[in-house]
C-alpha cells in the first residue's frame, strides 16, 4: 500500500464497532509482526494506517455523541505507548493483542 492511504469516512461510518475494531486490529497486529524487520517501511505504513483508522472512529463516534470513542481512544493511547517503546514488554503486545482479538472475533460472529 501507498503512503497516500486514506480512509473512507463514509464507508467507515456504516460499520458497526466491531468490524471497525477489528479492521484497526489488523493494522495493529501488523506493526507488531513487522517491529524490528531491517526494511521499516511495512512498520511504519502499519502504523499510520492504524492511527488513522484509530482517528476516524473516534471521529465518527464522537459524531454520534457516542461513549465509545473514550474506549477507542484508550485503545490508541496504550498502542501508542507500546510503539513508541522499544523495550515494551511482550505482555503489553500480547495483552493488547488479546484486547483487539475479542472485535476481530465478534465482528466474525455477527456477519
Amino acid at each position: 500500500m501507498s503512503s497516500t492511504y486514506t480512509v473512507d469516512q463514509a464507508r467507515w461510518a456504516k460499520l458497526d464497532i466491531f468490524n471497525q475494531m477489528g479492521n484497526i486490529y489488523s493494522e495493529v497486529g501488523r506493526s507488531f509482526k513487522t517491529r524490528g524487520q531491517k526494511d521499516e517501511k511495512d512498520h511504519d505504513e502499519a502504523i499510520r494506517r492504524a492511527i488513522d483508522l484509530f482517528d476516524t472512529t473516534i471521529y465518527v463516534l464522537s459524531n454520534a455523541e457516542s461513549p465509545k470513542a473514550k474506549e477507542v481512544s484508550l485503545a490508541k493511547e496504550q498502542f501508542i505507548k507500546i510503539i513508541t517503546n522499544n523495550n515494551a514488554s511482550q505482555d503489553s503486545i500480547l495483552s493488547l493483542d488479546r484486547y483487539f482479538m475479542q472485535f476481530a472475533v465478534a465482528a466474525r460472529l455477527n456477519r
